[in-house]
């Protein structure tokens, strides 16, 4: 088993999402991006609570939008996931986390240099356009586990 339980269906979804939000920054991108969604299911803290499988994930409403701004707009499904997005989703969800988003529950693409915090989270680090974000110390542990 993964990281988190999951189906063929959700590694489409989640691929689907990945290239939607960092095809413009490659496959280490995209990457990142899926951590960030595996990270989210097995969190439970924060806005997380609730959240379990990549679908509660990809369409968690916080605020009263779409969590993932592909949602809000509509293009996480302007194209089904090819194959290579699927083989990097699955690696997300089995195994693979590293920096700067191995631990990090938000990320965004600020169109300027990072904030040092974002929402009182501190900033774990930067690949290409997106800025990474990680809990505060011991706000929630959970994400810190395998």
């Amino acid at each position: 088993m993964g990281r988190v339980k999951y189906t063929n269906s959700d590694i489409d979804l989640m691929a689907r999402m990945m290239r939607a939000e960092a095809v413009g920054e490659g496959k280490l991108g995209m990457l990142f991006v899926g951590n960030v969604i595996v990270n989210r299911a097995k969190a439970d803290c924060l806005d997380f609570r609730d959240v379990r499988s990549i679908p509660q994930v990809i369409y968690q409403v916080q605020g009263g939008n779409y969590s993932f701004e592909a949602v809000q707009k509509g293009n996480v499904f302007y194209n089904r996931a090819r194959t290579a997005e699927k083989k990097l989703a699955k690696k997300n969800l089995e195994f693979w986390r590293e920096h700067p988003s191995k631990y990090a529950l938000w990320y965004f693409n600020p169109y300027a240099p990072c904030p040092p915090t974002w929402y009182d989270q501190p900033f774990s680090g930067q690949f290409k356009n997106h800025c990474y974000y990680e809990p505060a110390a011991g706000s929630c542990d959970s994400v810190y586990m395998g």
